[in-house]
């Protein structure tokens, strides 16, 4: 298994035939560019696309993805609606709770929901996305994930079970203590750290708390020191400290830069 990472929450995972993607999303308002994670030479050959959430830094090129290479997207039931006989996903590239994109290729799921898809076993986990602040010199504002706001729309984790490994991504999730209980020693747990500042995920203290609780073998940190509006360190973390933290343990933790690829036997 090869585990390459783009930063943000975006990996592909590479296992046999499968070629899988999470969040294929854009910089986030970096210096207003919304350039692909992935690159675009990389599309055509995924097999199956994963989504946690709704922001564009997670899905602003999920349909561009998936008509490239005819892969399903996978992810929360509540990113699709049925309007007059057919399938709208909520729109990556669309303002507020617009659901206008057309769907063909897709499975859902919901917290706690087991489904199989070409021999790839996958379980909802239970995630919460927390609010976004945003830092302006003095001023400072704070978007709150509600019924009616995009942010965070979606959210959901995956506990993906393929070719004998178990792999975890929570995507931007706060720490979720008795969700998570029953989530015992995945291969691989894809864990946000970066949201000390920001507050739209866990920081390195909740995720070590996190990691306490699953126990998982391989800690892989995501989602912090990413590049966005006009800084190149935004979700902000000691990436050194928490593996430290994580070796401790007796857990194997591998930091990852944009581009750096993980070889797993």
């Amino acid at each position: 298994m090869k585990i390459t990472y783009y930063l943000y929450n975006t990996f592909i995972i590479e296992s046999g035939d499968k070629k899988i993607v999470i969040d294929p999303g854009a910089l986030f308002f970096y210096f207003f560019r919304f350039t692909s994670l992935i690159p675009k030479t990389k599309w055509k050959d995924i097999t199956h696309i994963f989504v946690t959430h709704g922001d564009p830094d997670h899905y602003w090129y999920a349909d561009q993805v998936a008509k490239s290479s005819s892969a399903p997207i996978i992810f929360n039931k509540s990113m699709v609606k049925r309007i007059n006989g057919k399938n709208f996903m909520l729109g990556p590239r669309e303002r507020g709770l617009s659901f206008k994109t057309p769907i063909e290729k897709f499975k859902t799921l919901s917290a706690g929901e087991t489904i199989k898809i070409d021999k790839i076993e996958i379980t909802g986990i239970k995630t919460i996305h927390g609010p976004l602040k945003f830092h302006f010199g003095p001023f400072s504002k704070t978007l709150h994930p509600e019924p009616k706001e995009r942010i965070g729309w979606g959210a959901i984790g995956f506990k993906i079970k393929l070719n004998g490994k178990t792999l975890v991504n929570l995507g931007d999730s706060l720490l979720r203590k008795k969700d998570w209980i029953k989530i015992k020693n995945p291969d691989i747990l894809m864990i946000p750290i970066g949201g000390k500042k920001t507050q739209n995920t866990m920081d390195e203290k909740e995720a070590l708390e996190a990691v306490k609780i699953m126990k998982p073998k391989l800690v892989i940190p995501c989602h912090y020191n990413c590049p966005a509006l006009f800084s190149k360190k935004y979700n902000s973390s000691d990436d050194k400290w928490f593996k430290k933290e994580i070796e401790k343990l007796g857990i194997v933790c591998k930091v990852l830069y944009k581009g750096d690829s993980l070889v797993i036997k």
